[in-house]
């Protein structure tokens, strides 16, 4: 029987990359499709912020974070709620992926190049008991060059196969069936996509000018999930969120639509958890987008008063920064797709990062100097961007002001100057002194008690109609498609599953298209910084044992 290759792997991201790499390692035949050219190569990681979940790291402990195995695995099930059968396998992935993180993940990466940016952020810090939803302490490790920085050593990695005669790169190759003739899973059949030059992110033609047959001991799907598609987001919209938002930014690209998940159902796979997905709720309109609905996500600091589309205040603990799915889904009981934050020039200054690396010109190029010269700047130059062309930002030196443009954003009068004035001066009244029932004002002092939010993240605490902290600030936030948190059920050798909990022969999978392990290592939620890592981790272990079975 003649094979093109030992292994197909179909698609060229970060865990393609990370599969990939490890096959070349083991002297394995790879042949890598993607329906993309070969310019975007790396997929959604090469824009991401290269946030790394790390547990006990040099970088934690420099900065006085006491973390460890225990509190990491605590604070994942926590997050998780794992609460069906089928999270059997998702579990146990979780377990193992913790394990990583607090063992050799960091050393393997350092070992390929990869470094991170000193201070440690805080993302989704929970605010309920010590059993629930949360990162108890910082973990957010920034890569020294942002996603490019992480895809690189990868990359580098599968051109040294490609320079090996190991591994070809086949781009605009657009699969549309995987079958048997074995009794495994072992031919890929697609067409071949008319060359394009499409700037990376950017649509590219869907133009057929061939078809393609190709045959391997084992495909790896690493396809990526279904936030460009938002047709396929509301059709597995969870019943709990209620009905879907009229109105969806998109985090990816168009590309990024999730065939290649019901390819892979259609083969015999197993999806499980399609209703888990992650969106985030503090998306603004890109002023210069990529791609159709780009949107950017707020990165927050704890300080902005988040409103919901009335102008009342989100209830606890639902701060930014802290329960993205909980402030999710409180948003979808509301009746509006939308949200605002409150504030001013001080805290937008010190608080409001950007996520991707097209957003962060001075970590993804790695510039020291301009790192420096962007914590001297009122307010870095990207956000600065974005409140001069935004079409969500409303900018203004007094309230009426303010009020007059946000309900113009929304050309709906919700918004009451008297009560919205009301809700800030009440706030506002807690800054006085270091005592306070207002647990949003509690939650910035416990904040600065952490040197890198101190430094970098949060502002002073301070009046936000304060005259000297000014102009005023409204952002209006819309829901932004992201993750898939479900996928292809797999063990922990990241073989495919059937329905009846066998190995689908041939197949493995890896990355979002497998729920970043098992169909769904996160469960409902994410702890961030979780999302990159699941790619590589699992990635490698698919790469490692599909090198295996074919030896």
């Amino acid at each position: 029987m003649t094979y093109d290759a030992d292994v197909i792997v179909i698609g060229a991201g970060l865990a393609g990359l990370a599969a990939t790499a490890e096959l070349v390692d083991a002297g394995r035949k790879v042949i890598l499709l993607d329906q993309e050219p070969e310019q975007s190569i790396g997929g959604q990681a090469h824009w991401s912020f290269g946030g790394m979940f790390l547990v006990d790291s040099p970088e934690q402990r420099r900065m006085r974070i006491k973390d460890n195995h225990a509190l990491a695995l605590q604070d994942w099930l926590g997050t998780a709620g794992f609460d069906r059968a089928e999270d059997a396998w998702p579990r146990r992935w979780a377990e193992a992926y913790v394990d990583f993180a607090a063992g050799e993940k960091r050393s393997w990466l350092h070992a390929q190049g990869v470094r991170f940016f000193p201070v440690v952020g805080w993302a989704e810090r929970g605010g309920y008991d010590a059993d629930g939803h949360g990162n108890s302490v910082p973990r957010f490790h920034i890569t020294w060059g942002t996603g490019p920085g992480l895809v690189a050593p990868f990359e580098r990695r599968v051109r040294a196969g490609v320079a090996r005669g190991l591994v070809q790169l086949r781009f605009r190759h657009r699969v549309t069936g995987l079958s048997r003739t074995a009794g495994a899973v072992d031919t890929v059949t697609g067409e071949i996509l008319e060359p394009s030059d499409a700037v990376r992110g950017t649509a590219s033609s869907r133009e057929a000018t061939g078809a393609f047959s190709l045959r391997a001991q084992a495909v790896i799907v690493t396809s990526g999930g279904i936030g460009g598609n938002h047709d396929l987001v509301r059709a597995q919209w969870p019943d709990r969120l209620g009905t879907p938002p009229r109105r969806m930014l998109s985090g990816v690209p168009a590309h990024v639509d999730g065939l290649m998940l019901g390819i892979a159902e259609g083969a015999g796979a197993s999806h499980i958890n399609k209703d888990r997905m992650w969106h985030y709720t503090e998306g603004i309109e890109n002023w210069n987008p990529i791609w159709s609905r780009h949107g950017i996500r707020i990165l927050p600091g704890p300080s902005s008063l988040w409103l919901d589309a009335t102008g009342k205040r989100l209830p606890v603990p639902l701060f930014p920064g802290f329960d993205t799915l909980g402030t999710l889904d409180h948003i979808m009981k509301t009746g509006h797709d939308h949200t605002w934050f409150v504030l001013n020039q001080r805290i937008i200054g010190k608080e409001f990062a950007l996520s991707g690396s097209e957003q962060n010109p001075d970590l993804t190029g790695k510039s020291v100097r301009d790192v420096i010269s962007r914590a001297r700047q009122a307010v870095p130059a990207p956000v600065k961007a974005f409140m001069d062309h935004g079409a969500d930002f409303v900018v203004e030196r007094d309230l009426s002001a303010l009020v007059r443009g946000m309900n113009a954003v929304t050309k709906d009068d919700l918004i009451d100057e008297a009560a919205l004035r009301r809700v800030i001066t009440s706030r506002d009244r807690e800054i006085a002194n270091p005592f306070t029932k207002d647990l949003q004002v509690t939650a910035i002092h416990g904040a600065r008690k952490y040197l890198g939010d101190k430094l970098i993240r949060t502002a002073a605490p301070h009046r936000i109609l304060d005259p000297q902290a000014g102009p005023l600030i409204a952002v209006r936030l819309s829901i932004l498609t992201r993750k898939s948190l479900g996928g292809l059920e797999t063990d922990l050798s990241s073989r495919v599953l059937t329905a009846g909990g066998e190995p689908l022969p041939g197949v493995y999978a890896a990355g979002e298209a497998a729920g970043f392990g098992g169909g769904g290592v996160h469960g409902y939620r994410a702890l961030e910084g979780t999302f990159l890592g699941g790619c590589v981790f699992s990635g490698r272990a698919a790469g490692r044992a599909a090198a295996a079975a074919v030896g």
